[in-house]
């Protein structure tokens, strides 16, 4: 009898541990395929300004506790140390220029995926009094105009050479505010700048005028609608782990994004609040001019596909030396 109930005991703990094995991995399982929405933080990096704006609803509703997701948002001034942190895994999500995505696609040989364009053409060459003639690519030809780095850089100088328009480019400015700065203190006279810094400097300076939409002559010059400057990107780690985390994600910054748009107002001042962007009224101005779109799926993929293969073809460093291949694109199955 005794040796009877050792063994009932052992089979009991047998089981008992059995049980407990299945349970655990199954939490695993869980997690790791993204069938528990909650069980994840997602942690998610923006840009202060355009490329950030669609997010700003997504942010107050987490702070109100109204999202299905759990979310931890960060905002950057630089680019830079956005890439750098999903390069390490710091940061799942982000937003970000479309050839910052490009070549951080290269440089991780495919550790990131873009999910969805965020922004369309932002950018706008602005003039002070002495240059309010110039209201045409051919017009700054033998001048010297100031522009931000990147993206800013790229599409200006492709504009140029399609329009046959010979022009110095510096970029002493590196960042879009510090331009910003100068051309208000009337240190630049011509400057290619993106929305909101466009509204911000014409409110500080009333000699400042708009002279060319960049995003319009790109049109005459590239495939039409092709000019895609801001993206959301996620770790292709993170999404083959969380898809359904992904998945919820994308609904709920969608619905984000069309609040931005539909409810200007209120949106200004979530981007100001959440520390996007400082000033409400600015925000307000510019957000119809900063064309905030959610573009995801083969219509992403095909236009973005144009888009880098233009920037290739003004400078292969542009998206990290070659067109991105398909494998940059989030699908809903990748």
């Amino acid at each position: 009898m005794k040796n009877i109930a050792k063994i009932l005991v052992s089979i009991a703990l047998i089981l008992a541990f059995a049980v407990s094995v299945i349970s655990c991995g199954g939490k695993k399982s869980d997690k790791n395929n993204g069938d528990s929405l909650t069980d994840v933080t997602v942690n998610i990096a923006t840009l202060n300004g355009t490329t950030g704006f669609g997010m700003a609803k997504l942010m107050s509703d987490s702070k109100n506790g109204d999202t299905a997701l759990k979310y931890n948002f960060e905002v950057q001034s630089d680019a830079s140390v956005i890439t750098g942190a999903l390069a390490n895994g710091d940061i799942d999500i982000a937003a970000l220029p479309t050839n910052a995505a490009a070549n951080l696609y290269a440089k991780t040989k495919g550790q990131i995926k873009i999910l969805a364009v965020n922004t369309l053409g932002v950018l706008y060459v602005v003039t002070n009094k002495e240059n309010s003639d110039i209201d045409s690519l051919e017009d700054l030809n033998g001048k010297t105009v100031y522009c931000p780095a990147q993206n800013p850089t790229f599409i200006f100088k492709g504009l140029c050479q399609k329009a046959g328009v010979n022009v110095t480019v510096d970029n002493t400015y590196v960042q879009p505010a510090d331009l910003r700065t100068a051309v208000v203190a009337g240190k630049v006279d011509i400057a290619v700048l993106p929305e909101p810094m466009v509204t911000i400097a014409k409110s500080k300076n009333s000699d400042l005028s708009v002279a060319i939409d960049l995003t319009s002559e790109w049109d005459k010059h590239f495939e039409d609608g092709s000019l895609m400057q801001g993206c959301i990107v996620a770790r292709t780690e993170f999404i083959n782990e969380n898809p359904k985390v992904v998945a919820k994600f994308l609904e709920e910054y969608k619905s984000s994004v069309n609040y931005v748009n539909e409810s200007t107002e209120s949106a200004a001042a979530l981007i100001a609040e959440m520390g996007i962007f400082e000033n409400a009224n600015v925000a307000k101005a510019a957000i119809p001019k900063c064309n905030i779109k959610y573009i995801d799926g083969k219509a992403m993929a095909d236009a973005l596909s144009v888009f880098f293969g233009a920037l290739h073809s003004i400078n292969p460093a542009a998206v990290g030396g070659a067109v991105p291949d398909s494998g940059i694109y989030y699908n809903g199955n990748s």
